[in-house]
């Protein structure tokens, strides 16, 4: 009776230990409070790495198609949709109360919102940054407490001259005064040069990640003619970040854009080698000389061409994206 005692001692001791063992070797606690980075990885707060396979929705210039449009894009099969947003600069600012429905009816539709600022879009002063930091403290009520649900893409394209250095400084100001705010959501930092000029990430994007008292950064390439052009190209922009050992995304990307070709199919099938997200720009709603960009027809309408390679190729939203653990 002793001896099996003893063996049964023995066998809860392993079995403490073997648990102890997993959890302290994980990369974060298995239940986070939010999104969190580890190394070049993204992980939703269940622990699971999260790639985010999405669309961008240009919110603050249709604000009434809101409703409509959240559904359409989740029929898709997206786990993200990042949402253009105002901080009343240069558009119609939106409010804290309709960030607020803005997240609920994401959240309701299982996809993970992205929020962007993009009022600052190719401005190189740092005002224009600082404005839009100033509007995140402001509505910060809404973002508090979503951090497993919520991701702060800072300001979209901030910094339009391909200029490192001064991208850098500016974000490095930012990035502490958010956290400073109480802001703890993992945060997107746009590349220079109108998001083309990802080598802005690989000379400085370290100096930057430091910056961040959370550890808790993410940085952007938009993906058009220049950053995107050819599979050569898309594959050593992403290397050339994720041997820097920073984690990265294609936040906007197209199949074509103003004078030259992009390779979509590259950014879909590298983004799914190499276990990163991308959101496609954009779902409806661009300009008559640039409405080969749109996905689908309107807010609920039929899916483009580029749409339908988005969504349907076999590297496409259909085949590789998954829901957050939350979900």
């Amino acid at each position: 009776m002793k001896k099996l005692l003893c063996k049964g001692l023995l066998s809860t001791l392993v079995m403490v230990l073997a648990i102890y063992g997993m959890n302290s070797f994980a990369p974060k606690a298995s239940a986070a409070t939010g999104f969190y980075v580890s190394g070049t990885k993204l992980y939703d707060s269940t622990g699971k790495p999260f790639a985010m396979r999405g669309i961008n929705h240009a919110h603050t210039w249709y604000k009434n198609d809101l409703s409509t449009a959240i559904p359409a894009i989740a029929r898709t099969g997206a786990n993200t949709v990042r949402i253009v947003l105002s901080n009343g600069m240069q558009y119609t600012k939106d409010d804290v109360n309709s960030v607020k429905n803005i997240i609920s009816l994401v959240n309701q539709n299982k996809m993970i919102a992205v929020l962007e600022v993009h009022d600052a879009t190719g401005k190189d002063d740092y005002n224009s940054l600082d404005a839009a930091v100033n509007y995140w403290i402001s509505i910060k009520d809404a973002l508090i407490g979503k951090e497993d649900r919520v991701i702060v893409n800072i300001a979209n394209e901030w910094y339009g001259t391909w200029n490192g250095s001064a991208w850098a400084d500016g974000y490095k100001q930012a990035i502490p005064k958010l956290r400073n705010a109480g802001i703890k959501n993992t945060l997107i930092v746009d590349a220079a040069g109108w998001g083309q000029y990802p080598q802005s990430i690989v000379d400085y994007g370290q100096s930057v990640f430091a910056a961040d008292s959370q550890r808790n950064t993410i940085f952007s390439i938009h993906m058009y003619e220049y950053a995107g052009k050819d599979a050569a190209t898309v594959k050593a922009n992403i290397d050339g970040v994720l041997n820097k050992g920073l984690p990265v995304i294609i936040g906007e990307f197209g199949g074509y854009h103003t004078n030259g070709d992009v390779d979509e199919y590259a950014i879909m099938r590298y983004g799914q080698e190499k276990g990163i997200g991308w959101l496609a720009w954009s779902w409806y709603g661009n300009s008559s000389n640039l409405n080969y960009l749109d996905l689908a027809t309107g807010p609920n309408g039929s899916l483009t061409s580029f749409g339908n390679t988005v969504v349907n190729d076999p590297s496409g939203i259909k085949a590789t994206s998954q829901k957050a653990g939350i979900f």
